[in-house]
């Protein structure tokens, strides 16, 4: 492939060649993106005894596409819809059959999926799929990509659900249209049931073979049809469901309709005879809509925007009674806004997801903007290029050139010999959810991840570009989406700019804001950090932070007031306040000023909670030896030193498991030390203490004295080291695209970590292969060869146990916050038994 104008290839991953390869192509093939970085395809397994077809569904995680999770289907006929929801953990199949299915993951796994419920509409193929809307819209505006407020630059945007349970809650479910003309919607009830209505769009019903569907921010739904002819209108319709005595009603009207202009144009009156993609600009863009008409060779798209507009008022009737302001009659208009020249075949058409608000007029978007990738949509075409055009004027904004042949990119286009037979192409294309990266699937079932420059191919200045990755990881931390499409394009160069760059941001929302997010930005810098060799022992360090702050807050929940009517402050409050106010050295002189009776637990829950605490006592004395040697930043635990914020928080969890040893001396953190008589616990707060006061201020940090020093040089001599158990190096792509070479990948099959420089830095710090493993959020030991099965985030590799070995409900609680997802927020996979 020729690396072109703002898009180039990251990464392929095929089928494993066979002599007679099973996987054939679905046809029409599709794909779909999640906003948690799944994508899911078909494709058609030959099975080669009963010469018969199993429709299969895979599903993927951008980060380990090889990875692959095949389900066959059930579907009896081609699945023609796939459609993810709006958290991206669900996802709805439809066929040719009038089967709709809806699958989610089994155990929160990303590689373990399940039929749960479904709906049919018996023998009536599905051509359009959508879930309701959830009424949370968020607009996007790039023009105050500057502002420092979260709230300007993304707001939120007053719209209904498709329809709401008692007060005011979103109601689950999904509608489809059929190819007789039926429009069919499944309601999911709280308690697991599903209510479904079929109806006719209208009393005349005709084939229809396109279809999209929209929502209005009344809560409507608008149904665009064609029956695939373009001499024929585009139908629109109205939708409105509603629960009337535990039934689903559906209301359906007609809107104005609209004929293609290529149609009513003479030059081109009979060039394009069929309808081949009719799309919405967006789900919630009901009054913008894309449409392509193509002939064998050839296709031409336009752009449609439905609008206003005053009917004119004849004289006679002005003179009767005049028409003032308002009053004028206005009727809704499908007036064109844009149409391409005549170009090559297209195959698939992807639109992009992010809600981007155009404040100016519709055309004349802002220049510093208009590369903003959010702003294109993607056209394949049948000789294997893709274009990005811009959604509104169909203007050309990014080109790749493929090809099914493999040629030298520095081979000028002229003397290329035009290849004989059928070029590869996309036959199902998908942008992703920042439109930094475009999925395509080709006819041989083969994955291509393609790279969207945040420039678009446009020379900006490196700020530029830094921005609009900025202000996307801001959009992703706002939504809670996932924001791997965004690392394809840091560069080892940027990792650091953009840290502090988003931590700057960060620092300006208002303190409520910023609690809300306080784990996200963590999880996210240290996604940015893996990115650079010299900045990569700070994933450590963001990670243990991560497991800090959890820690801090279940130990906190678990202490309970003596007396119920007690005034506003929780104990947990109390303790972080009475310890930011006392700042004695001395452990016993701390824990006096603090109410004993608070802090009773049962023997068996301390007990519980022994491997948690070993944690904290074993992190803080890593701490504190590793301060003499604070000059190098290479060594994990080095930002810790300077943190008087997380320095606080071991400092309080020190005191309370002092007062949790006193109750059960056998929940207290085991050191081996030098001498019998040495109480490790109270000197090691001592120098906590002596550290957090040089650093309490974050606006005045000193630096530690020499008599600190001094003493933390000499805890290996009093005290056993431990060695601390950082995360796993994750074995994902990500870190191998960096150098923009193209990687090839089999499914199923996964690549050897070869040649990736940041990966063996990191290696100082991680158990070798066939050393004892660890469950990081149990912090038990699994052994060399863990019998237990176990599951591994697909972000931070962070690994855990599947099931829990525990009855305890202290430690129920720990476990029950990992659940759907890893600390980091990254999804669960489950890991082969043989994974050591």
């Amino acid at each position: 492939p020729v690396r072109a104008g703002g898009m180039d290839l990251a990464y392929v991953c095929e089928w494993e060649k066979k002599p007679k390869s099973n996987h054939c192509p679905s046809i029409p093939l599709v794909c779909a993106w999640s906003c948690r970085n799944l994508i899911a395809f078909t494709t058609d397994l030959r099975n080669e005894e009963e010469k018969d077809l199993t429709h299969m569904v895979h599903i993927i995680d951008t980060e380990h596409p090889w990875d692959v999770y095949s389900v066959n289907s059930g579907h009896t006929e081609v699945i023609t819809c796939l459609e993810w929801d709006q958290s991206g953990s669900r996802l709805l199949s439809a066929d040719a059959d009038g089967h709709i299915k809806c699958w989610s993951m089994t155990d929160h796994l990303a590689n373990s999926w399940e039929n749960t419920v479904g709906s049919v509409v018996e023998g009536d193929p599905v051509v359009a799929l959508s879930w309701l809307h959830n009424g949370v819209k968020l607009a996007l505006h790039v023009e105050k990509s500057g502002a420092s407020n979260f709230g300007e630059k993304f707001s939120r945007v007053k719209f209904s659900p498709s329809l709401t349970l008692f007060g005011g809650k979103p109601m689950e479910g999904w509608i489809a249209v059929t190819i007789s003309g039926l429009v069919t919607v499944s309601l999911l009830k709280p308690n697991g049931q599903v209510l479904t209505a079929t109806e006719s769009l209208c009393r005349l019903r005709c084939r229809v073979a396109l279809a999209d569907v929209a929502f209005t921010g009344g809560g409507n739904i608008v149904v665009a049809t064609s029956d695939g002819s373009s001499t024929s209108p585009v139908q629109f319709y109205k939708v409105c469901v509603s629960v009337v005595n535990e039934k689903c009603k559906i209301d359906t009207e007609i809107l104005p309709s609209l004929f293609m202009r290529c149609t009513t144009d003479p030059a081109r009156k009979d060039k394009y005879p069929a309808i081949t993609h009719l799309k919405f600009l967006a789900r919630d863009m009901s009054e913008q809509v894309l449409l392509c008409a193509s002939n064998q060779n050839n296709s031409i798209v336009e752009c449609w925007s439905l609008r206003k507009e005053g009917l004119p008022v004849n004289n006679i009737f002005q003179q009767i009674s005049p028409v003032v302001g308002d009053k004028q009659p206005m009727i809704l208009k499908w007036r064109i806004l844009s149409a391409t020249n005549d170009l090559d075949r297209v195959s698939a058409v992807a639109l992009p997801k992010l809600p981007i608000s155009l404040t100016n007029t519709d055309l004349k978007v802002a220049n510093d903007t208009k590369f903003f990738p959010g702003l294109g949509l993607a056209l394949a075409f049948h000789d294997g290029s893709v274009h990005i055009v811009h959604r509104l004027s169909l203007q050309m904004m990014a080109v790749f050139y493929g090809s099914s042949s493999q040629r030298p990119v520095d081979e000028p286009a002229l003397k290329r010999p035009r290849t004989t037979g059928p070029l590869v192409h996309f036959k199902a294309m998908q942008l992703s959810w920042t439109s930094l990266a475009l999925a395509g699937v080709d006819s041989h079932g083969k994955l291509s991840m393609l790279r969207i420059s945040p420039s678009m191919g446009h020379v900006l200045d490196m700020n530029m570009s830094l921005r609009h990755l900025l202000f996307l990881l801001e959009y992703c931390m706002v939504t809670g989406y996932d924001w791997w499409d965004i690392l394809l394009h840091v560069q080892p160069s940027m990792v650091q700019n953009l840290v502090e760059k988003l931590h700057e941001e960060y620092m300006r929302q208002n303190a409520a804001l910023q609690q809300v997010l306080s784990t996200r930005i963590v999880a996210m810098k240290a996604s940015l950090c893996k990115l650079s060799s010299s900045t990569i022992a700070r994933v450590c360090d963001y990670h243990a932070k991560l497991f800090l702050i959890a820690i801090s807050c279940t130990l906190k929940s678990l202490l309970r007031p003596h007396f119920l009517n007690t005034p506003d402050k929780s104990p947990g409050d109390r303790l972080t306040e009475i310890c930011s106010k006392i700042t004695d050295v001395d452990i016993d002189k701390v824990m006096i000023n603090l109410k004993t009776e608070e802090f009773v637990l049962e023997m068996t829950t301390l007990q519980s909670l022994q491997q948690l605490i070993q944690w904290v006592g074993d992190f803080v004395l890593y701490l504190l030896a590793s301060l003499p040697n604070q000059g190098s930043p290479v060594r994990p635990g080095h930002s810790f030193l300077r943190d008087g914020a997380s320095l606080g928080m071991f400092r309080e969890l020190m005191v309370v498991i002092r007062i949790w040893g006193l109750l059960k001396p056998s929940c207290l953190p085991v050191y081996t030390a030098t001498s019998d008589t040495q109480d490790s616990m109270s000197l090691l707060f001592r120098l906590l203490t002596k550290l957090w006061l040089c650093c309490r201020e974050e606006n005045h940090i000193t630096e530690p004295d020499d008599a600190l020093i001094d003493e933390c040089c000499l805890l290996p001599s009093q005290l056993l080291i431990p060695n601390i158990d950082w995360l796993p190096i994750n074995d994902g792509i990500i870190s191998k695209l960096q150098n923009k070479q193209l990687v090839r990948l089999q499914f199923g099959k996964a690549p050897g970590l070869v040649g990736h420089t940041v990966s063996s830095q990191f290696d100082a710090f991680v158990r070798a292969p066939g050393q004892p493993k660890i469950d990081h959020l149990r912090r038990l030991h699994l052994g060399a060869y863990p019998t237990e099965e176990c599951k591994s985030c697909t972000r931070c590799g962070c690994v855990t146990m599947l099931k829990s070995p525990n009855k305890v409900t202290a430690v129920k609680q720990w476990e029950q916050r990992w659940i759907k997802n890893c600390l980091c927020g990254g999804l669960w996979r489950k890991m082969p038994l043989s994974y050591s």
